[in-house]
């Protein structure tokens, strides 16, 4: 009996168990079509993105899909990134239940955050970076509160990062860099105390802000990027308790003060990235930082001399700490460290000799030391392991021949040791080596040039050296040479026709030596020559009429040669001409007769011309074998066609105003007022107060009056006659300028508030600026209203003034080229278009002749060359492109305006503020000799000549080689103090007051230019 009972006990449990099987086997069988299921939907409500086409309904499990990972059969992780979808993300999705894991990082969804993902309640990692989700983070963002990993980077989010996510307790991972945040950032995010990455970098419209305290609780944060972030103020001493941290970067920030003590206590430290910003202070001993590989400190102000603790950093692979005010010698033992690979320490006050092991114990790849005052020979070793890229050490004091090794240093590609006294003959090996840059100028080398030159090389200057010998015919073979450049050596023989085979040739610079006989006939293969400098040696012969040809010359000077001959009759459109000293002969061409050429052609005793601008002797027909029309000349001509248009203009207008009159009568004008911001004025406001009292000066195309509105204190409103049917060029530019100022704002261009309008007349309505324009302060031009008060002539427009100003301009431009979409060219930057406010803030004003490209960087080539003289790039006036580098060129010759004090069309022995600053720096001239001596101080001249040189950047003919506007801004912020107190000058800060303290010396400014090597 009672075997029989356990029988059927065992019977029943086997049936119990085989029926809980079957359920469990069935409701799996159902999870899986529940799952299958929500992916169709999902890819149906995706619009079936052609990546997903594998997703479709058949037995075949979607477990083994790439996109899906699944654990016990159920879905855990989605991933579709990177599939080009464009909708926004459905709540079904949470319809899989197990989901862990959500990727949809690299696509196109549009929307607002998904809040209601907070319902897949297992999700731990969510990725939804580079899409376009717009709007708040929503506080409601604290109940995913199993998220372990989120990442929301490279969206257009705005606003304020909520406080509520300090809550998300279980975050060990969180990144929002390269939003739109224009918001704070919370001192909550210090409560996540699990978290080991914190990534905000790249958010430069945050609100200035300091890097909070309670961050430093994050004991766990092993990486921290903060990088761009409108950070400032002083680091918070405690982030030495940040003990697991092994990245930091807060570079490109305003940070001040020293830096914390407690970062190089530090045992997991390895990257450390503090640049651009305004740290100060002597560099901390490193004691416990020992697992540093990379440290860049690179554009504070740190002063000082580098730490020995350096030498100790045996796991080091890179060191930046340029453009500071260091001082002292390097450290032998950072020469002996055996893993550094990058070494920048340029920009600096650093002196003595180099350590002479650099090189022998580690794999050195980059060696940048330009610009401080070292002395001795270079190591010998710097490219011992072969893998040396790119050496600079120019501007210093080195001397000694080049190490022989160089020229076995085959991993080479850029050679600046300019501007030293190194001497001898140049290694062999570094002719032929694959280099692209070879730049040895302003130095004592020797020898002949090589009959062979690395086909890599481009950039080959070697001028103001002693290299003697002829040009070799094995020129021909340099065949990627864009610049050669060889002034001021003892080069002699004539000039090959092989170099006619150099079709690249954009700068040829050969003035200076002791070259003999006549110029190559044919010269029609140098189709992009800009510069041709021969001037000062002993060529003869005709100038050929080949050069006439040359459709990309801007520049040509055969100065004091004895050429003989005619000036050819074709020319290209030059803008910088010389042919003065010469034995010239016959008549000067007609484009050449006005007074932009009036030193061009000095003593030459044979030349005539037909206008005494030319300073020459008057041409006589008989004498010169030329006749004369008897009849009209055709400058009589032109003045009856211009009279005879201005008569039926005026007609024409006195019919249109009396026609206007009598249509309509003796009511008042139909003005409409189109606003492009809330406003508490009308257009009878504006135009009852439009009297001859309220002028205060004239723009290009009318009047501009100063009116007085309540509430704003005064605008300025711009006058212009539309004349539709006389003048289509007014009627466009009017419409241009309202088309770009209602689009953009921006604190560094003019505010337009308004526009109003009628049949005749075109009134725009702008912000009212105190100050009026900038060349009226800088070049004290009168202030004929008296709307102006009289105390504005005593203020001195002193050189921290101008900084500002300077950096003020540069921001304007800098938004309009690169933030605006599309870019927008103002193509009339000048002076007169820039209007100071009460603080001498300055704002770009004036954009009637402002264009739009189509594409960053693309040109557009205008009709018409419209523009001020002085200030026109050479490309605009020759071919009418449009660019903008055309814009920095002028912003170019407007720092020379502030340095120099000078107006653009000042010219001695030539005709422009820019061409006569590019003179004095061939002719090797001293900076300070050309400087504005009205604000000239021993405090301000580095700055000065920092900004004189930027100038000089901006205003190269060829646009490749000038900056962009963002690059030029970047210069002007990042070295903004320095500059205006002289970078080489600082030596500390007075601690009461934290004004700079400056040394009394001075040291010489130097005219070379390269922030290439940063």
């Amino acid at each position: 009996m009672k075997k029989s009972n356990l029988f059927s006990f065992h019977y029943l449990l086997t049936i119990f168990l085989i029926i809980l099987i079957h359920a469990k086997s069935q409701s799996h069988y159902n999870l899986h079509d529940e799952e299958h299921e929500t992916l169709m939907k999902l890819k149906q409500h995706f619009e079936n993105p052609s990546k997903l086409t594998h997703w479709i309904s058949s037995n075949t499990s979607h477990c083994s899909w790439q996109e899906i990972i699944c654990t016990n059969g159920s879905i855990t992780q989605l991933n579709l990134f990177d599939t080009n979808i464009n909708q926004t993300i459905p709540p079904f999705i949470c319809d899989l239940k197990n989901l862990t894991h959500v990727d949809f990082n690299n696509n196109f969804i549009p929307g607002m955050f998904p809040t209601y993902l907070n319902n897949c309640s297992k999700l731990e990692y969510l990725d939804l970076s580079m899409n376009n989700f717009i709007g708040k983070i929503p506080d409601e963002i604290f109940t995913f509160s199993n998220l372990k990993y989120l990442n929301l980077s490279y969206n257009n989010l705005t606003d304020d990062i909520p406080k509520s996510i300090g809550r998300m307790k279980e975050l060990r991972f969180l990144a929002l860099q390269a939003c739109l945040f224009n918001g704070t950032y919370p001192d909550e995010i210090g409560n996540l105390l699990n978290l080991e990455t914190l990534d905000l970098s790249s958010n430069s419209m945050f609100l200035p802000s300091k890097l909070p305290m309670n961050w430093t609780k994050l004991s766990k944060l092993k990486v921290f990027y903060m990088y761009d972030c409108n950070l400032f103020g002083e680091m918070p001493e405690p982030m030495g308790k940040m003990a697991s941290l092994e990245k930091l970067d807060v570079s490109q920030n305003g940070l001040t003060g020293k830096i914390p003590s407690g970062l190089f206590m530090l045992k997991n430290l390895s990257i450390l990235f503090l640049s651009r910003n305004n740290l100060s202070g002597e560099i901390p001993s490193l004691v416990e930082a020992l697992n540093l590989t990379i440290i860049d400190l690179t554009r504070n102000r740190l002063t000082g001399k580098i730490p020995d603790d350096f030498g100790k950093l045996q796991k080091l692979t890179g060191l930046a700490l340029s453009m500071n005010n260091l001082s002292g010698k390097i450290p032998q033992s950072i020469g002996n460290l055996p893993s550094l690979i990058d070494f920048k320490v340029f920009m600096n006050n650093l002196s003595g000799t180099l350590p002479s092991n650099f090189g022998l114990y580690s794999k050195l790849g980059t060696f940048l030391i330009s610009s401080n005052s070292f002395s001795g020979r270079l190591p010998e070793n710097l490219c011992y392991h072969g893998e040396l890229l790119n050496l600079a050490v120019y501007e210093n004091h080195l001397s000694g021949e080049l190490p022989e090794s160089l020229g076995n240093c085959s991993s080479l590609v850029k050679l600046k040791v300019y501007n030293n006294e190194f001497y001898g003959k140049i290694p062999s090996g570094l002719w032929n080596i694959n280099l692209v840059d070879f730049m040895v100028s302003h130095n004592k080398f020797t020898g002949e040039l090589p009959q062979n030159l690395s086909s890599s090389i481009t950039l080959f200057d070697i001028s103001y050296n002693q290299f003697y010998g002829e040009i070799p015919n094995g020129v021909s073979s340099w065949t990627n040479v864009v610049e050669f450049i060889a002034s001021k050596n003892f080069l002699n023989g004539s000039i090959p026709q092989e170099l006619t085979n150099l079709f690249k040739l954009e700068k040829l610079l050969l003035d200076q030596n002791q070259l003999k006989g006549s110029l190559p006939f044919d010269v029609t293969s140098w189709k992009s020559l800009v510069f041709l400098n021969l001037s000062q040696n002993q060529l003869n012969g005709e100038i050929p009429v080949s050069i006439g040809h040359l459709p990309s010359l801007g520049v040509l000077d055969v100065s004091e040669n004895q050429f003989s001959g005619q000036i050819p009759s074709v020319l290209p459109r030059i803008t910088v001409l010389n042919l003065s000293s010469n034995h010239l002969t016959g008549r000067v061409p007609s484009e050449f007769e006005n007074s932009a050429y009036d030193r061009s052609f000095l003593n030459n005793s044979g030349l005539c011309a037909d206008t005494e601008e030319l300073s020459l002797t008057l041409c006589n027909s008989k004498t010169q074998g030329q006749s004369k029309d008897s009849s009209l000349s055709p400058t009589l001509i032109i003045i009856l066609v211009v009279v005879s248009t201005l008569v039926v203009l005026l007609i024409s207008f006195i019919i249109i105003k009396i026609y206007g009159k009598r249509k309509r009568g003796s009511d008042d004008y139909s003005w409409k007022l189109t606003s492009f911001q809330r406003l508490n004025f009308t257009e009878s406001d504006i135009v009852s107060s439009m009297t001859e009292n309220n002028v205060i000066g004239s723009g290009g195309y009318g009047k501009v009056y100063r009116v007085a509105v309540d509430g704003l204190g005064y605008i300025a409103v711009k006058k212009i006659w539309e004349k539709k049917k006389l003048d289509h060029n007014l009627e466009k530019s009017f419409h241009t300028e309202v088309k770009i100022l209602s689009s953009i704002r921006h604190r560094n261009i003019v505010k337009l508030l308004c526009c109003i309008s009628n049949e005749d007349t075109m009134l725009l309505v702008y912000e009212y600026v105190e100050n009026r324009s900038l060349d009226r302060w800088l070049h004290k031009k009168s202030m004929k209203s008296s709307n102006v008060s009289s105390s504005v002539h005593h203020v001195v427009l002193d050189w921290t003034k101008r900084l500002q100003i300077a950096i003020g301009i540069a921001q304007g431009l800098s938004y309009m080229h690169h933030e605006c979409s599309p870019p927008v060219v103002h193509r009339d930057v000048k002076t007169s278009n820039i209007l100071l406010d009460s603080q001498f803030n300055a704002k770009v004003a004036d954009f009637g002749l402002a264009r739009m490209l189509i594409k960053p960087g693309e040109l557009a080539t205008m009709s018409a060359v419209i523009g001020s003289f002085g200030y026109m790039a050479p490309e605009y006036v020759q071919t009418t492109r449009v660019s903008e580098k055309i814009d920095v060129f002028s912003f170019g010759v407007i720092l020379l305006e502030l340095t120099t004090g000078k107006e653009a069309n000042y010219g001695d022995e030539h005709s422009s503020l820019a061409e006569w600053s590019w003179c004095h720096i061939q002719a090797g001239s001293n900076i300070e000799e050309l400087l504005d001596k009205e604000v000239m101080e021993s405090s301000h001249l580095n700055g000065m000549c920092k900004v004189f040189k930027l100038g000089v950047m901006c205003t190269s003919t060829l646009p490749s080689s000038r900056p962009s506007m963002k690059e030029v801004l970047e210069v002007l912020l990042n070295c903004g103090e320095l500059f205006a107190y002289g970078e080489r000058n600082i030596v500390g800060h007075n601690v009461n007051d934290g004004v700079p303290l400056l040394r009394n010396s001075k040291r010489e400014c130097k005219l070379d230019i390269d922030d290439n090597d940063s």
